[in-house]
């Protein structure tokens, strides 16, 4: 039985690089899917000489792994930008466009600007800057792999912050996913103001006082 060979992660930054590209971001977003707490995506622009031994989709990855490699993304990466779009604004815009919009700021923050963008999904982000769209990026291009161990970790971090404030749902464990211990303590004491109202599994038990 043949055993299919890893995929090269810098392909697509050989590729940019070889249309005349030359700097190139890898952009991805953590938390569509969580009943609480924001989407949260990064941009990452990372040097030919990156030391990218391990580095690969942050949902393969341990939290220690995932900690160790945050650390040595932060400081190898020539820049990185954050996104957040918080709970009251993906109510407003719904999940999709507010993941894209979280990259779009994340884009923005990146200094200095990259010229290229590899974005981990199959939608393009709202920028004027070529793009390429890539199904599953996280486990193909080391520039998102990258950017999705900084969104999963600050993320994390963040949710860990929330609990201080809410500890009564646990956000440090669960980090707002929809876990059988996060929809009871919905069903016990309602929505925080972090909750994402339109969800459902929130939404049925939104508190009114």
């Amino acid at each position: 039985m043949e055993i299919s060979p890893e995929p090269d992660m810098w392909a697509f930054e050989k590729s940019a690089w070889h249309k005349g590209f030359s700097c190139i971001a890898g952009v991805d977003e953590v938390g569509r899917g969580p009943l609480a707490g924001p989407v949260v995506s990064a941009a990452v622009i990372l040097p030919e000489s990156f030391p990218d031994s391990g580095i690969t989709d942050s949902k393969k990855l341990s939290p220690k792994q995932r900690n160790h490699f945050f650390s040595h993304i932060c400081d190898h990466a020539v820049t990185i930008g954050i996104g957040i779009i918080d709970s009251a604004e993906i109510d407003q815009v719904n999940i999709l466009q507010a993941s894209l919009l979280s990259m779009g700021v994340a884009v923005n923050n990146l200094h200095p600007s990259p010229d290229f963008l590899l974005i981990d999904g199959i939608f393009h982000i709202p920028s004027d800057i070529p793009q390429k769209a890539i199904k599953k990026g996280d486990s193909l291009s080391v520039s998102i792999a990258s950017a999705s161990i900084i969104a999963k970790v600050t993320r994390d971090r963040l949710m860990e912050k929330y609990h201080q404030q809410y500890p009564m749902f646990a956000f440090n464990k669960h980090k707002g996913y929809p876990t059988k211990s996060h929809r009871e303590a919905i069903r016990n004491h309602g929505n925080c103001p972090i909750h994402r109202k339109t969800f459902k599994g929130v939404r049925e038990y939104l508190n009114t006082d």
